[in-house]
């Protein structure tokens, strides 16, 4: 599957909507995932999901120089992901921005789960390292889901940030100093 994308990216910069379509139901679970983890909620994970693909749509063009698609995808879903965060933080204010409920949905459909108070503990641990990483800066937030969950390497980050590996490298050393010093005071 993986070998048809440059033929899909390739109709799609010359007008296949067809195309599109399929490029769109390949790659919107994986965006979905990844803007879950950043921005916490499922409300503003479709968000980032829905205008994802329609910035890629509108930008069809510039995938002609575009080496691997789905790099140039996560670069445009995390650029919008931090944006969202950014607005939402001037919107709240920095107090008032709450850990939500997450991985509350993936836990309740585990069945690795033996008791409820394991479940309840298990709820509890994810949504201190939700409050955890929400209290990061977004760059710093963003480099740690993108290497520790999703399991980019830090060239692919750097991609993906348009920034250069060594920025990656520093971003994520601060975050999980600051996440260790964070979740050791709350736990």
């Amino acid at each position: 599957m993986t070998d048809q994308i440059p033929e899909l990216v390739c109709g799609f910069v010359n007008g296949s909507e067809a195309d599109f379509a399929v490029l769109v139901r390949m790659f919107r679970r994986k965006v979905y995932a990844g803007a879950y983890r950043i921005v916490g909620n499922h409300l503003d994970a479709d968000e980032v999901v829905q205008e994802t693909f329609v910035r890629v749509y509108r930008k069809r063009e510039e995938l002609k120089n575009v080496k691997y698609f789905s790099t140039f995808l996560m670069r445009v879903a995390t650029n919008y992901a931090i944006d969202l965060l950014r607005r939402q933080k001037v919107h709240r204010g920095i107090d008032d921005f709450k850990p939500s409920n997450f991985g509350a949905e993936e836990l309740e459909l585990s069945k690795k789960v033996a008791t409820p108070e394991v479940e309840y503990e298990n709820k509890r641990l994810m949504e201190e390292i939700q409050g955890a990483l929400n209290k990061l800066p977004p760059r710093q937030k963003i480099t740690a889901v993108l290497h520790d969950v999703d399991g980019y390497t830090k060239p692919e980050i750097a991609v993906i940030l348009e920034c250069p590996e060594a920025t990656v490298r520093s971003n994520l050393h601060i975050a999980r100093t600051k996440l260790k010093r964070i979740l050791k005071r709350r736990l």
